[in-house]
């Protein structure tokens, strides 16, 4: 019997990575995961970094895993997809030293001293936050003077993968547009953006497309894989943008993308920033086409630390089952993260609501459902916001990512939106599939994928509308530190 054609996926999310060995037609033959292990920074507030060295290690392992336990795939190429706004620096010896992912915040103390905030968001299509690369730059030159003298090059996570694959240094664009030094409608970096935060444009790596050949993989590593042959490293991407591009959207479809994170974007084939600066503009991994995007912020990592304090030992379909058997009630209603406001991985306060004194009816299933409705509500107010910024008619909407594995959370979307949640197979692993297709167009491999896509109904029952007009209320709560008639349990 003839081996299958495949690939070799890196794909480095927020709370873990992975590795994937996936076919050219996007079955995903074998995976490995392990946490990422990140360090907090001391010398700022909610800040971490992590070791480059350390999760190449962590990656290497879990890569000669993965091809040992696909030994019918021929593997013809490799390539890596990342979380957004982290990157990696790299010093004049070609060394990757530091590794900021998204989720490090060092550069808040700095953003009043970017006082044309306006002029940032025309040219990169997002305000300037410590979400984004340059201003966890700028906290480094600030207060790390010693470190930043280091700093040769910077590249996105993805992309340092494939310079550890091949030695071939690049930054492709979905990456770059998180870096506020690269301007979105005209796809090149900025040298007035890089004048804006005070950096030399020579740390800036050449672009290269997605879907482009970058190199070929080095003996060295052919060698740490056990590979006999080497194959081409091919320019990834965002683990959005691979995300979306495995559910064949096509320019007007809006597309959810339910991760660490809850992208909610809509493909667009004109790069025209929103006026009123509510929403991102994006670059996609197809060439001429942008997304548009508003995003809740920390969603999905919230529920799987939920799953960890009240669900330890228990698969998600127990929890999934205990959800499904609640009345549907606002018995308990969350408020884990700053969902109205404009601004990411903000710290704020938190916590759950309820009745007071505790009902003997409580369970530990009403906390993690309200935080599952949390997640879909947040979705519902950042979808309001995005048809407002760009109109959208259609009766269905696309939902992909590992958060949609979940019943309840996908039929809690379709009731609030009023829309049919359309999810394609294989979309728990899309951003590996997307990796599939990228790699399939490089190399020229024609394989045809199944449309086999299932639609979830929206209910006519308004009971979850109304009980998103609860959640707003109590996320005021919280905002305001308002007194109120119910218990308060602050995070």
């Amino acid at each position: 019997m003839a081996k299958q054609k495949g690939y070799l996926v890196f794909d480095i999310g927020t709370g873990n990575a992975r590795v994937a060995v996936v076919t050219a037609g996007g079955e995903v033959t074998a995976i490995e995961r392990e946490d990422i292990e990140y360090v907090t920074d001391t010398l700022y507030p909610d800040s971490c970094y992590f070791s480059p060295e350390v999760l190449w290690r962590q990656i290497s392992g879990m890569a000669k895993r993965a091809i040992a336990n696909s030994p019918d795939i021929t593997l013809i190429g490799i390539t890596s997809t990342s979380q957004r706004q982290g990157i990696v620096l790299i010093n004049r010896d070609g060394r990757a030293f530091l590794g900021l992912p998204n989720i490090d915040n060092r550069g808040r103390e700095w953003e009043d001293k970017i006082d044309v905030k306006e002029e940032v968001y025309r040219r990169t299509g997002r305000l300037p936050s410590a979400l984004f690369s340059a201003l966890k730059l700028f906290g480094l030159k600030e207060r790390q003077p010693a470190l930043w003298k280091e700093v040769h090059q910077m590249t996105s996570i993805s992309d340092w993968v494939t310079f550890e694959l091949s030695g071939i240094l690049s930054y492709e664009p979905s990456q770059a547009a998180e870096t506020l030094l690269f301007d979105v409608k005209k796809n090149a970096w900025s040298e007035e953006l890089c004048s804006i935060f005070g950096f030399s444009s020579s740390i800036l790596p050449s672009l290269v497309r997605s879907g482009t050949v970058v190199g070929m993989l080095t003996f060295k590593k052919a060698d740490v894989f056990g590979l006999s042959e080497r194959v081409p490293v091919i320019a990834g991407g965002g683990d959005t943008q691979l995300a979306i591009k495995s559910a064949h959207a096509q320019p007007g479809d809006i597309i959810i993308v339910s991760g660490t994170t809850t992208p909610i974007t809509k493909v667009t084939g004109e790069a025209h920033a929103d006026s009123e600066m509510k929403a991102w503009l994006n670059c996609h991994t197809e060439e001429g086409q942008w997304l548009i995007e508003t995003n809740p912020g920390i969603t999905g990592l919230n529920y799987q630390k939920l799953k960890a304090i009240f669900y330890p030992n228990e698969p998600y379909s127990v929890m999934e089952r205990e959800i499904a058997s609640l009345s549907n009630d606002n018995a308990c209603v969350s408020a884990l993260g700053s969902y109205l406001s404009t601004e990411k991985n903000a710290l704020t306060k938190g916590g759950f609501v309820f009745d007071a004194p505790l009902s003997q009816e409580l369970t530990r299933a009403h906390f993690v459902r309200a935080a599952l409705q949390e997640i879909a509500f947040s979705i519902k107010w950042n979808f309001d916001m995005l048809t407002e910024v760009s109109p959208f008619s259609l009766d269905y909407v696309r939902a992909c990512g590992g958060g949609f594995q979940s019943e309840a959370l996908t039929q809690f979307l379709a009731n609030l939106l009023q829309k049919k949640i359309y999810k394609r197979k294989g979309f728990s692993q899309a951003s590996a599939m997307g990796a599939a297709m990228i790699c399939n167009g490089a190399l020229g491999v024609k394989e045809e994928r199944p449309n086999d896509t299932k639609v979830i109904e929206p209910e006519t029952d308004q009971t979850d509308l109304f009980l998103y007009e609860e959640w707003k209320h109590t996320q005021s709560l919280f905002s305001h530190f308002q007194p109120s008639s119910k218990t308060e349990v602050m995070a």
